[in-house]
């Protein structure tokens, strides 16, 4: 960080800092071979247990053709697995495998490293999010 950075408006430094957090998880992340967008996916059905692609990205709030690209890959890389659903044989249900488990379990321990917790800087973020 350079000298001036001090000085720079709160946004700047959101932004910068945001950056700087997301490079270092996302390279990481590729070190264990789960892309950040595979673990947004990993996660919500961690949280949800399995569910359909329309359902992953509604909550990840991705457009369905770019979660459905990002399933592709973790489905070739054997972290989820898709199957028939059980009422409708035109969609798919997306279940996590015990790797992608063991993937997701591994990235929460980067994400701790990256950037360890902080209930300050967590309250404060969510009062930006949610617009004070």
């Amino acid at each position: 960080m350079d000298d001036d950075s001090s000085s720079w408006p709160i946004g700047r430094l959101l932004a910068a800092a945001s950056r700087r957090v997301e490079r270092d998880w996302d390279e990481r992340l590729r070190e264990i071979g789960l892309p950040h967008a595979g673990l947004i996916a990993i996660d919500i059905l961690i949280r949800t247990g399995p569910t359909g692609a329309d359902t992953v990205a509604r909550t990840a709030r991705v457009q369905p053709q770019t979660m459905s690209r990002t399933l592709e890959r973790l489905e070739r890389d054997g972290l989820v697995e898709r199957s028939p659903h059980p009422d409708d044989r035109r969609r798919r249900v997306v279940t996590v495998t015990e790797q992608g488990r063991r993937a997701w379990e591994t990235a929460k321990h980067i994400e701790r490293e990256v950037l360890p917790e902080d209930d300050d800087l967590r309250r404060a973020l969510l009062a930006v999010l949610r617009g004070r």
